[in-house]
């Protein structure tokens, strides 16, 4: 564990977890939630995710970063950022949730170029349902998915289903039923 992501835990666990009754996007229930811009929008999160990503990245072979709006528009900036910043630029995009319905009417903003091999990435993944329309949208553009990355997995099924369906996957964070989390 380096000295960044031992900081990065800290900073997750001091500012994204609440503890209460919550119903996620998913429809589950839980006792904890996982409010990742509470860490992707504070400068030092942002910094350390972009770093964190963009090595996870840099094996990989993404051409372009990108996700489902609103999860991921913090990270996939703060990863195109750092990217441009170590000399090695991976431009980013976001999926909307639906087709844009004036000007361009596009579902995906940003630099995407079909054929591009892409990194799809999420704040948090717990049945992966977020995680798979991004894929399918850009697969709709002639993309190839070859790394999806997630802040938080709650250890709920998302990552099996990613993995099921061929998609190589990692998550910087896990937590566990009562919401403990710790470097996956």
């Amino acid at each position: 564990m380096t000295t960044e992501d031992e900081r990065l835990l800290e900073v997750f666990r001091e500012h994204a977890i609440l503890r209460g009754d919550f119903t996620l996007s998913s429809g589950l229930k839980t006792s904890y939630y996982f409010d990742g811009r509470m860490v992707t929008l504070w400068p030092e999160g942002a910094y350390l995710i972009g770093r964190k990503i963009f090595h996870i990245l840099a094996g990989a072979g993404a051409e372009a970063v990108g996700g489902m709006t609103v999860g991921a528009d913090p990270i996939v900036a703060a990863v195109a950022v750092v990217s441009h910043l170590e000399g090695r630029p991976i431009p980013a995009f976001i999926v909307r949730g639906e087709v844009k319905e004036h000007g361009t009417q596009k579902r995906i903003e940003g630099p995407l170029k079909a054929g591009s091999r892409v990194a799809v990435v999420d704040d948090v993944i717990t049945t992966g349902g977020s995680v798979l329309r991004a894929i399918e949208a850009v697969e709709a553009e002639g993309c190839r998915g070859v790394k999806v990355v997630v802040l938080l997995d709650r250890q709920q099924g998302g990552a099996d289903e990613i993995r099921r369906r061929g998609y190589d996957f990692s998550a910087i964070l896990s937590a566990d039923a009562s919401g403990e989390v710790r470097l996956a």
